[in-house]
Parts: C-alpha cells; structure tokens; sequence
C-alpha cells in the first residue's frame, strides 16, 4: 500500500490545527515533520516539543525527519515526544549505524536518509538496521524544490538492494514530488511519499491524493 506523507513544512502553520484535521479527512495515515539544525542543512525549523504538541492533537503516524549533524543527542528526546519513526542521514557526524541501534532502543520505527549526492551501495551495510529508507530527491533543507531526476533513479536500485537483504524496508521519497509526478515515483519503487506543498497548496488535495492512490493500484 502506497502511503502519503504530507510535509508539514509546506503547510499553513498559523492554520495547523486546521491543516491536520485536513490530513485526516483526506484519509491519510502519515504526517512527515522536518528537524533542520542549522548545521547539517542551512536552515532551522522545529524541536521536540513540536512533536510533543502534534503528538497531542492527532493519532497520525508521526513521520520525522532529522537533518541534523549529530541526532544522537535529539533522539532521546524525539522517542519520548511521540516520534512513531525517526529518520537521520547517513551524511551525518554521528555514525548512522549507533543512530540506528539508539532509535530501535526506543520500540519505534527507524530510517535512514540519503542525500542526492549519496549513493546507495554506501548504505547496503545499514540495511539490516533500517526499517525505511528516505531517497532525497532535491537537496535537503528547503521546501519547494523541483524533483530531480536522478535521484528517482537510485529507487530501483534500493528497491533490488532491499530485495536481496531479505527484509521488509519501505522506501520513502522526499522532494518535489507533485501530483503530475508521483506516478513516476511509484513505478520506480517508492513506498511513501511526501508532499508537502504539492499537497497542501494545491487547488484540489483530494484531487492529488486520488491521482496517487490510482497511480498505486497498478505497483
């Protein structure tokens, strides 16, 4: 099952509240939260207590993501905000694999971020710590990028890499992806999609979560 994760950093965040009960009408089950440090990308955006307060106001499946340098200081205090999966880069100071090992501690979901300039092969040994694999389609940082075409074709590569390790690893793609490409997306092999602005400021979000789940009926 194809699953959609809407970006909360291409929503409203004065209406938030209101973008939520959006996500939920919709039928959507994920929400993806974005961590930027300042450090690992140029940029700054939530914290904890961010999760802790959406942990608050929703039972969607908390989806987050850390851009940071070193999240073995955060992941303590992302476990216990209500994080239900926390994905850190394989760029990262910190060694992926202890991230990995720490977030598995906290009985949740754990995931592993490649940057557009990473190549996959350089993470087949992390695999067997990982129970999802977020693909990077633009540089990570800012949203409302455009996708990059290159990027999506590091999918199959993952998806053939995940096949041969035996387990089941979804693979999430962020960037840039918008109702007129998520098919290109999901033929490649993604599991998760996360839309941030391509959902959350378009004309018709029913209209897009409905040309993506019929992309889907065809994976």
């Amino acid at each position: 099952m194809i699953e959609i994760s809407p970006s909360v950093l291409g929503a409203d965040l004065l209406r938030l509240g209101e973008e939520i009960k959006l996500v939920e009408k919709l039928g959507l089950r994920w929400l993806h939260l974005d961590h930027m440090d300042g450090h690992f990308v140029p940029n700054i955006s939530f914290g904890p207590d961010f999760v802790a307060a959406m942990r608050k106001q929703t039972d969607l499946f908390l989806d987050v993501h850390l851009m940071f340098s070193n999240p073995m200081k955060y992941i303590r205090a992302y476990a216990k905000a209500g994080a239900n999966l926390i994905s850190v880069h394989a760029e990262a100071e910190d060694d992926p694999k202890e991230a990995l090992a720490a977030i598995a501690e906290y009985g949740i979901k754990a995931g592993l971020v490649i940057n557009p300039g990473t190549d996959p092969e350089s993470i087949r040994h992390l695999l067997p710590l990982c129970d999802m694999v977020l693909v990077m389609t633009v540089e990570p940082g800012f949203g409302g990028q455009s996708l990059r075409e290159d990027c999506v074709a590091k999918i199959p590569v993952l998806r053939e890499m995940i096949r041969e390790s035996g387990r089941d690893i979804l693979i999430e793609v962020d960037g840039g992806i918008k109702q007129e490409n998520a098919q290109k997306v999901i033929d490649a092999g993604a599991d998760v999609l996360v839309i941030g602005t391509g959902l959350f400021r378009a004309k018709d979000p029913k209209a897009v979560v409905k040309t993506v789940m019929k992309a889907a009926e065809g994976k």
